[in-house]
């Protein structure tokens, strides 16, 4: 249904809109993932509900197990610690705030998950953001290396790239890590959708002293709203990581035990879960290809999202972001988010979502294009 303008007025906020309408919306903007996982994931949340174990603070290190399942998901060393965070987000914070200090700086690529850039300037650090949107659609070893100075502290490695969704080759990944230890540089590796890649390289094979894992249970288990992560490295690095948590109550009981349970079937629900967005991703190409002044830089994409660039449309991308919201009912992300320098070139779509949401956006998306074409 279309909004009043009392409506509108009233959810000018386009989150906001989308919560009051969730039923709804098909929801392609936050790289959630609303695909069936295992039903033993919310038995494990809803036993911990019937016996009430949140009546009780977990044990500061997690529940029991836990830990222990995320290094072995990873493949961590041997030695490898592991510190249970309210999602991924505060993993980052623990990080940036243990680590930089006022006046370094840390390189990073734009677009990027800005979230990260602002937890490095809060630290008094520099995120120094270079350009990746253009081919190869990533960044390079020799392309960093330029960008080393004496301030630089930190290397940030997103892998696969939020929001383009470019992977790293193992001989990319290694090159970064050899940057790091010419150059005495923490690797902070953040792996959030790498269940979704179709080649993976731990930078803690190659360089496991220097390297920070950062991972989410959001985008792999679809449990966004349960806000459960990790932070993972070496003993050295995460004595110090663990002086900066402020959260010593653990996180969510519930979203542990779902994540708990998440790990301990993951490889009976993951395979379905990347097949069929997988199958999303090739029809929404099929769409794309078909709008003139639109197509995909990156494709296939290696996580659950992809950005398309409608720049030869002379669209606005936070006038189609509303278009197909407000008058659609489909949730797709302006460009801006991600990259103030190139946001408006693009927006960003996900698409670990039932196979009938993409078909509202197949039909939804041209129609938007058209109607707001310059």
């Amino acid at each position: 249904m279309v909004p009043s303008p009392e409506e509108r007025r009233r959810d000018a906020d386009p989150f906001l809109y989308a919560h009051r309408h969730r039923d709804d919306i098909v929801w392609m903007s936050q790289n959630t993932n609303q695909l069936p996982t295992d039903p033993r994931i919310e038995e494990a949340i809803m036993e911990a509900v019937r016996t009430k174990e949140y009546n009780l603070y977990p044990h500061a290190r997690g529940v029991e197990g836990l830990t222990e399942a995320l290094l072995a998901d990873i493949g961590a060393p041997d030695d490898y610690r592991c510190l249970v965070t309210n999602g991924a987000i505060e993993a980052l914070y623990i990080l940036t705030r243990a680590f930089l200090s006022k006046g370094e700086e840390v390189i990073c690529t734009n677009p990027s998950f800005m979230p990260i850039h602002h937890q490095i300037r809060l630290c008094g650090a520099r995120p120094v953001e270079l350009p990746v949107y253009g081919e190869p659609y990533k960044l390079s070893p020799e392309r960093a290396a330029e960008a080393v100075t004496p301030k630089t502290k930190a290397l940030l490695l997103i892998d696969p790239l939020n929001p383009l969704g470019t992977e790293y080759t193992p001989e990319e990944v290694r090159g970064f890590c050899d940057l790091a230890e010419d150059h005495d540089l923490l690797l902070v590796h953040d792996i959030t959708y790498k269940d979704f890649a179709f080649s993976h390289t731990p930078a803690h094979d190659i360089i496991p002293e220097r390297t920070l894992d950062v991972y989410s249970f959001s985008k792999n288990a679809g449990m966004a709203g349960m806000r459960l992560g990790a932070l993972m490295g070496p003993p050295g690095l995460m004595e110090r990581a663990v002086e900066y948590n402020t959260n010593v109550l653990s996180a969510n009981i519930l979203a542990q035990r779902g994540g708990l349970a998440a790990l301990r079937t993951k490889e009976d629900w993951m395979p379905r879960v990347v097949s069929q967005a997988r199958r999303n991703q090739e029809m929404i190409r099929e769409v794309v290809e078909g709008v003139e002044g639109c197509f995909l830089p990156v494709y296939p994409s290696s996580t659950n999202m992809f950005v398309i660039d409608i720049s030869g449309t002379g669209v606005d991308p936070t006038m189609l972001q509303d278009e197909m919201l407000y008058n659609h009912h489909v949730f797709i992300r302006d460009g801006r988010y991600v990259s103030r320098e190139f946001g408006e070139n693009f927006v960003r779509v996900s698409f670990t979502i039932p196979e009938e949401g993409i078909r509202r956006f197949a039909r939804a998306f041209p129609e938007a294009v058209e109607k707001l074409r310059k």
